[in-house]
């Protein structure tokens, strides 16, 4: 019956294992926090968590920066408002499958990849960005990424320093740091 998981596990930066796999969090709308600053966890199996009610999930996975890989492939996110700095920080992981993400209600996912130093690429082209009030920062520091996919009906005008530091971006213009917003 919990409903609120925010910042459960938050700061626990010696804590190199943790067994989740059999959580009910099919009645939690709160999971801001959860994981935040977990820096030696190596891996962690969230594949099974039901997110189906959940609102909040800003900062989750926030300095998880010993994770490699992270399958949240089955995230149920279509209640999600807020996804502020999600993986901010996770610089090791090195792919994300975020295919099944619905994006349609998020207001706010302000620094959702920064400082992801290891990303590559990264499958966008499934979000929905209408209801987006603000996506500064978003890519901030992914000096790796050199290749993002997204749709055409991008709103990013609330954008600022959206690709700092993103020097690998490869595509129709070079990276210029002068362009850091929308107009990249």
């Amino acid at each position: 019956q919990v409903r609120d998981m925010a910042s459960m596990f938050s700061g626990c930066s010696a804590l190199t294992s943790l067994d989740v796999s059999h959580f009910d969090t099919s009645q939690v709308v709160e999971m801001n926090c959860m994981f935040k600053y977990c820096s030696a966890l190596t891996s962690l199996d969230v594949s099974h968590f039901d997110t189906s009610q959940v609102v909040e999930m800003s900062y989750m996975f926030r300095g998880c920066s010993g994770l490699t890989s992270l399958d949240v492939s089955h995230f149920d996110t279509s209640q999600v408002e807020w996804m502020r700095g999600l993986f901010e920080g996770c610089s090791s992981l090195t792919a994300l499958d975020l295919s099944s993400f619905d994006t349609s209600q998020v207001e706010w996912m302000r620094g959702l990849f920064e400082g992801c130093l290891s990303l590559t690429t990264l499958d966008l082209s499934n979000f929905d960005t209408s209801m987006l009030g603000e996506m500064d920062e978003v890519f901030c520091g992914c000096n790796s990424l050199t290749t993002i996919y997204c749709n055409s009906t991008w709103n990013c005008e609330n954008s600022e320093s959206m690709f700092a530091g993103c020097t690998s971006l490869r595509g129709a213009v070079p990276y210029d740091d002068s362009k850091t917003d929308a107009s990249m």
